[in-house]
């Protein structure tokens, strides 16, 4: 696998990949690898005649400044797992690198990211959005990917990224992936390598309470299917809901009534400790209403 630390050879490697018409699937990702990133990279390795990862812990993503500090970072072991997946490269470049101008002087375009990337992340975290955005389509731009992958876990980042692409005219096509669990139903994430032995036992009552919440949300209102998540998971020691939406899947607006929308998601951050989790799940799919 190839390691690639400077704009100037991912320039020149995706200039030999296109030269030959090889497809490149990228897999873009913040680093501290786990078995759900693992899954996107084979997925891209399936799909394509090279799969490309990048690694890098992007700074303009994060509004709070102890968050990014506290990131996990774990370089050479994820190096030895995109090479156990068949990566064929992996671009690793420093802040600098991305910054040559320094984090605040160096110039950052506004996208047009659509309403969706201002509801729930996008108002809880002011700025992220661009943020995201910013690095996105400057992998984008230099990967000339193919395919895209992302994973569901990060619902609303996957539609923001989609306004991007649209807006931008980028030629890709952004593929979504299931969210890869934990035997308990915690959804993999490099945050979870945070989390207190304690708080990691009582972690995945998230998703056990978004689950059972299906079979309610049959015979309860939205409105009530809200509440009864949120004090479920309120009242486990450790957990608090920052916020939790059920809305369009298309829109990421807000519902107020099943029948408003043939898919309908609930998306949810909750604090456990001082560890932010995210997570999410369908409660009507389009398939379901045809």
């Amino acid at each position: 696998m190839l390691i690639i630390r400077t704009i100037a050879d991912l320039s020149s490697y995706v200039a030999s990949l296109r030269a030959d018409n090889r497809s490149i699937g990228l897999v873009p990702t913040m680093g501290a690898l786990h078995d759900g990133h693992i899954s996107l990279v084979k997925r891209a390795v399936a799909d394509n005649d090279s799969a490309l990862v990048s690694l890098f812990v992007n700074p303009v993503q994060f509004n709070n400044p102890a968050d990014l500090e506290s990131y996990p970072r774990s370089e050479e072991q994820d190096f030895k797992l995109l090479a156990e997946a068949g990566a064929a490269a992996v671009f690793a470049p420093s802040v600098e690198e991305i910054f040559p101008e320094g984090l605040d002087a160096s110039p950052r375009k506004s996208f047009d990211l659509g309403q969706a990337a201002e509801v729930m992340e996008g108002k809880m975290r002011p700025g992220h959005f661009q943020g995201v955005a910013f690095i996105v389509e400057k992998l984008f731009r230099l990967c000339l990917p193919t395919r895209a992958y992302f994973g569901e876990k990060d619902f609303q980042q996957i539609a923001v990224i989609r306004n991007m692409v649209r807006s931008e005219g980028i030629d890709v096509e952004i593929v979504p992936c299931p969210i890869l669990r934990a035997d308990d139903g915690l959804a993999l994430s490099s945050r979870n390598a945070l989390l207190s032995p304690e708080q990691r036992e009582v972690a995945p009552e998230i998703h056990r309470a978004l689950a059972d919440s299906i079979e309610y949300s049959l015979t309860h209102s939205v409105r009530a299917t809200h509440d009864s998540v949120v004090e479920r998971i309120d009242a486990v020691p450790h957990l608090k809901v920052e916020y939790f939406e059920i809305v369009d899947g298309r829109t990421l607006l807000p519902v107020d009534e099943w029948e408003e929308s043939p898919w309908v998601v609930g998306c949810i951050t909750v604090y456990c400790g001082d560890v932010r989790l995210i997570d999410n799940i369908a409660y009507r799919k389009p398939q379901e209403s045809a």
